[in-house]
């Protein structure tokens, strides 16, 4: 048996299947042994399924294996294994498959990976109380501020996810949000807090800042940071099973995000951890188009610290700014419309004579 697997026999494990999917985070950058040509299994499914049942008790290979073959279907699709598209059954790998594998993977880097887990997973459970507090920050030209054909009046805010706004600071007219973003949060207690914010803040300067404060980001990865772009598009996506799924309906359209996150060491971003994608299916349900979409993100959270559940809900809760204080300004500074003076009476042909006399009057006078 590897010695990467002997190190997890020795660690107790209360909970082995979530640790071993944790484990696949870990796995991505080992090194295939297999020829190319005959992969019929992901192979960070199959390391996972033989981590799993040594965390379950297994102690030989013999016993690892007896333990996938007899693995629940559920189980299998939690540790990455596919469903056949005809049959729509899981194939299990046959005994002699997980035996050849494990004795030619490169002990070295098996070891590296793991060791690299248990240490993220003793972290975690160091930090399992800790109360993260997510902010976001995003500025907004103020609709109505511009006067006299000058420039209008532009605003930084962080708000916290909660809806409160904590800071806001105003942009110099000969400049962008983009230098205000560390003025901004400077002074401000950052200690156990997760910032998250658009492509503009995705800076350098401002995740070594960050970090240096005791703060987390994430960070949205797009078309200005083109190196970075191109090496989160490269991972291996296809080999990683997905932490969290959300589906919502709302507002005539139906929507389907999936989550993955996977640990890489070089990322070319500061202090960053963990590469995450969030992939998303939209269908209208009036025209019936579907949209994908794909977005890229660098945290600087270790694994284990946040769950995708949590990290899915940061990267959606970012645009409660959009809804619940760009959208209140503009609201609040669009001008009221004048009431419409009331329709004058087109005068009639009466109205030009003279109104008779009262009757009173008349017999009054006579």
């Amino acid at each position: 048996m590897p010695s990467g697997l002997e190190q997890l026999a020795r660690t107790s494990s209360p909970q082995p299947l979530p640790d071993a999917v944790c484990l696949v985070r870990f796995l991505v950058g080992l090194p295939d042994p297999r020829d190319r040509r005959g992969r019929r299994f992901p192979l960070t499914a199959l390391v996972a399924a033989a981590a799993a049942g040594v965390l379950a008790g297994a102690r030989s290979l013999t016993a690892i294996t007896e333990w996938i073959a007899d693995a629940p279907r559920w189980v299998l699709l939690a540790l990455g294994f596919s469903i056949d598209p005809f049959t729509r059954a899981i194939t299990v790998p046959h005994p002699t498959t997980v035996m050849r594998l494990l004795g030619r993977l490169d002990g070295d880097a098996f070891d590296t990976a793991v060791s690299a887990f248990l240490q993220a997973r003793a972290q975690a459970r160091q930090a399992g109380t800790t109360r993260w507090r997510a902010v976001a920050v995003d500025g907004k030209q103020l609709r109505g501020s511009r006067a006299g054909g000058g420039k209008a009046v532009w605003l930084l805010a962080a708000m916290d996810h909660t809806g409160m706004v904590i800071a806001q600071r105003q942009i110099d007219t000969k400049s962008n949000e983009t230098p205000a973003f560390i003025p901004l949060l400077d002074g401000l207690a950052l200690k156990n807090t997760v910032v998250t914010a658009d492509a503009a803040h995705t800076q350098h300067a401002n995740g070594h800042w960050l970090r240096e404060h005791g703060a987390h980001y994430i960070a949205v990865v797009k078309g200005n940071h083109p190196s970075l772009l191109t090496q989160l598009r490269k991972l291996p996506w296809h080999d990683i099973s997905v932490d969290h799924k959300d589906r919502t309906r709302g507002r005539g359209r139906l929507e389907v995000r999936h989550l993955k996150t996977v640990a890489f060491r070089h990322l070319d971003y500061p202090g960053a951890h963990q590469a995450l994608r969030v992939m998303r299916w939209r269908k209208d349900l009036t025209s019936k188009k579907i949209t994908i979409e794909r977005l890229y993100f660098v945290t600087s959270l270790p694994p284990g610290a946040a769950t995708g559940e949590q990290l899915a809900g940061w990267i959606r809760g970012h645009w409660k700014i959009e809804n619940q204080l760009h959208h209140v300004r503009d609201t609040a500074a669009r001008p009221t419309p004048p009431s419409p003076e009331p329709a004058r009476r087109r005068p009639k042909p009466d109205d030009l004579l003279p109104a008779p006399a009262h009757r009173g009057c008349t017999a009054g006078l006579a």
